[in-house]
């Protein structure tokens, strides 16, 4: 029997832009705390707790961006979960620390979460625009993912989440995962940089890494036969 396949969507689009990937993987999608029907939870421990807690045994989780990053902390706190795990654009930590030159230096998240609040929609073209830099179908992969966004979450849950971001430094937590794990990373990622997932899958004792070239931070949108085929790959492996 199949194991299940679970995807986590990263911060502020939700599904849309992931379903046509998931629905070809037969897989179903989680939706983060606070989009959709989902409760917000603040904390991001007890967020992965709570998707840990819907999982069936052996499930094979997927993750993109902050998505990635919860579905590290599940198959890390609860490996009888975890069969294989998937991170898309994943990082250990999605600003800069000691240690971890990788990264968003914390003032720039600073800035953009001032903007965030005071204009989600102003700045959300410019947020996907931006992470689309180096691409090579960067325009047409920005027009499909805001095509495709779901609406809004909550302002509140979209505040959740860059918290989350700023916060969460998952390099402790990474040695313990225990399935084998595949990382899919875009080479001109300029959000998560390829450094990030190379130190990151150094990190994870069963992990390899899988680079687009000429890929930013969306590669199930910019390559999605390439996407597919290698997760494909990794499942029957």
């Amino acid at each position: 029997m199949t194991a299940p396949l679970v995807f986590l969507p990263g911060w502020c689009l939700g599904r849309g832009p992931l379903n046509a990937a998931v629905n070809a993987l037969n897989g179903t999608i989680f939706d983060l705390p606070g989009y959709g029907a989902a409760p917000l939870i603040s904390d991001f421990y007890n967020a992965a707790d709570d998707i840990a807690a819907r999982l069936q045994p052996d499930t094979t989780l997927c993750g993109w961006s902050l998505g990635a990053q919860l579905a590290l902390a599940v198959a890390a706190r609860a490996p009888e979960k975890v069969g294989k795990l998937v991170l898309v654009a994943g990082t250990a930590s999605f600003i800069q620390r000691d240690g971890w030159p990788h990264a968003m230096p914390p003032e720039m998240l600073a800035e953009f979460t001032a903007g965030i609040l005071a204009d989600v929609e102003a700045m959300l073209p410019r947020f996907v625009g931006g992470f689309n830099r180096g691409d090579a179908r960067a325009k047409e992969v920005s027009r499909q993912l805001l095509e495709l966004a779901d609406p809004r979450p909550p302002l509140a849950t979209l505040a959740t989440g860059l918290d989350w971001l700023r916060d969460v430094d998952l390099r402790r937590l990474a040695p313990q995962i225990k399935a084998p794990t595949l990382l899919i990373h875009g080479s001109t990622d300029p959000l998560m940089p390829l450094a990030a997932a190379e130190a990151l899958a150094a990190l994870i004792p069963q992990a390899q890494l899988a680079t687009f070239a000429d890929c930013a931070h969306a590669p199930f949108i910019s390559r999605p036969e390439d996407f597919l085929a290698r997760i494909n790959a990794f499942l029957n492996d």
